[in-house]
């Protein structure tokens, strides 16, 4: 009996025993369930952050190369070849290569003076001779007959175990603005030294062309007490004349180009009849002068608004230069009617000018034949005065057969 107690007391304590031991399996499996499912958790949520910031750092990095212009490309150093990525250049007609483009096709592509340079440059990079690939270089536009300047930069980006570039990673941006302000830098940069040289030998030039006249009148003057012929006496009066009108036209043009730089020169219009005009000039400037002065007024009366002084000036210096460089043949003053334009011109048989030289005459201190006397501002006052009336200048020329300088300007 007592047997029977024992066996049934060992068995219900080994169900108790096997019940608890399942209980706490069960406990301990829900609590590595809920434990791995927070696990899952917080590394799908780490994963969404990752993928997030990765999405920012991709939307930034696409947002600084649209603000840059840049396209990105990469060089594979073993296959020698480039790759484009990304172009965000905002001018048309750049060339994008193929993927996987050949370095030696794509720097064909570039100018024949660049080609060289750019491709040893790449080539040192690709070795790893050097850390950093920069150059500015001309490319061939996909537009015919177009071009553009572009700059680029690059660096290494991977390196295999013994240091050798994997990948060089780069960006190009077009420069042709910039291009364009270092160019007119330079020609202004240029155009100043040529002024700097023109204006001091027209200082020198021009402490000559004084001298000249006033020696003359000084001369002749000194001689005047002591010349008793009356012929001699008035030959050297009408020598010291002479060079007056000569000095005074020297002061005229220094003042008359001061007045243009400090833009003091003023406008008088009024009504004009080019017809006495041209004819007192023709009649003031034959005196003197061995080589015949022709008259051309096509219409008996001629009137345009103009200013009588400055229209004046223009015909004088046309003049005055076609009777230096004029030595036989003949001069003609005239002008010619051209819808509601007059076009004035005198037209010489003198020594011409070089084409090369026919749009720099108009400039300021140039002096095309050093040897004949002039200060070298009478052709640019004209410039000046032909542009206050709202016309154009110009000469028309051919060496050893003349020239005909002219100045279109509107009647009213």
């Amino acid at each position: 009996m007592m047997e029977i107690c024992l066996y049934f007391s060992l068995r219900n304590i080994s169900s108790f025993h096997i019940l608890w031991i399942s209980g706490a399996i069960l406990f301990l499996i829900l609590v590595f369930l809920i434990y791995r499912q927070n696990v899952q958790r917080r590394q799908l949520k780490k994963e969404l952050v990752e993928i997030e910031s990765m999405m920012q750092s991709n939307v930034e990095y696409e947002f600084v190369l649209k603000a840059m212009h840049l396209a990105t490309w990469h060089v594979d150093p073993k296959m020698r070849t480039i790759t484009f990525d990304n172009d965000y250049r905002e001018d048309t007609g750049n060339f994008i290569p193929e993927a996987g483009t050949n370095i030696d096709d794509w720097v064909l592509q570039l100018f024949p003076n660049d080609r060289s340079r750019v491709g040893k440059s790449l080539d040192e990079i690709c070795l790893g001779e050097t850390e950093v690939f920069y150059q500015q270089y001309q490319v061939k536009s996909v537009i015919p007959g177009k071009s553009y300047w572009e700059e680029s930069y690059a660096t290494v980006g991977e390196r295999d175990a013994d240091g050798n570039p994997l990948k060089i990673v780069g960006a190009s941006m077009r420069i042709d603005n910039r291009k364009d302000m270092e160019n007119a830098l330079i020609q202004a940069r240029n155009k100043a030294e040529e002024s700097d040289r023109l204006k001091t030998a027209f200082l020198a030039n021009m402490g000559h062309e004084i001298r000249t006249p006033l020696n003359a009148i000084v001369g002749f003057a000194d001689l005047l007490p002591v010349v008793q012929s009356e012929e001699d006496r008035n030959q050297l009066i009408q020598e010291i004349q002479n060079n007056n009108q000569k000095l005074l036209q020297i002061i005229d043009g220094l003042v008359r180009m001061s007045e243009i730089e400090a833009g003091a020169s003023s406008l008088a219009l009024n009504a004009v009849d080019l017809n006495p005009l041209l004819m007192e000039l023709q009649e003031r400037y034959q005196v003197g002068t061995e080589v015949p002065i022709i008259l051309h007024l096509p219409q008996s009366e001629m009137l345009i608004h103009s200013d009588m002084e400055k229209l004046k000036g223009i015909m004088e210096h046309f003049l005055l230069n076609a009777i230096k460089f004029t030595s036989s043949g003949s001069i003609t003053l005239g002008y010619d009617v051209e819808e509601n334009h007059v076009r004035l011109w005198v037209s010489d048989t003198g020594k011409g000018i070089a084409k090369e030289d026919q749009e720099r005459i108009f400039e300021r201190f140039v002096k095309i034949d050093e040897y004949v006397p002039g200060t070298g501002l009478g052709l640019p006052v004209v410039k000046s005065h032909v542009q206050q009336l709202g016309g154009t200048v110009g000469v028309e020329s051919e060496p050893g057969k003349g020239s005909r300088f002219w100045a279109l300007l509107p009647i009213s």
